[in-house]
């Protein structure tokens, strides 16, 4: 995420917590007081998705998948038999074992 992006972005927030009107020259006002310096397009792209989309609406869904998986699908056997569907084997990994202080001849409360 760029400066520009960044300073945007908190600049809609800040405005939108007021119950400020999120425009561009709002914005840019801001950024402005911020001494933050971003190019002249960043200010407008923001307002513009501030008038399609609430900026409550888009904190409260950050966490909200834009979509869903692919779903794998298996062909069927020649014959149209249906053949049974087996579960992948899960091999179990060892974790390494950590090595304690005690191993380095000192401890934490030594």
């Amino acid at each position: 995420m760029s400066i520009g992006e960044l300073g945007c972005t908190y600049a809609c927030l800040i405005l939108s917590d007021d119950g400020i009107p999120v425009t561009s020259e709002k914005i840019a006002t801001l950024l402005k007081a911020a001494n933050v310096s971003v190019e002249s397009y960043w200010p407008s792209l923001f307002a513009k998705l501030a008038e399609k989309r609430s900026i409550d609406d888009l904190v409260m869904n950050v966490g909200a998948g834009g979509g869903g998986g692919a779903v794998a699908v298996s062909a069927q056997p020649a014959g149209g038999a249906a053949a049974e569907a087996k579960a992948p084997v899960e091999e179990k990994k060892e974790e390494p074992k950590e090595e304690s202080d005690d191993d380095m001849g000192f401890s934490l409360f030594d």
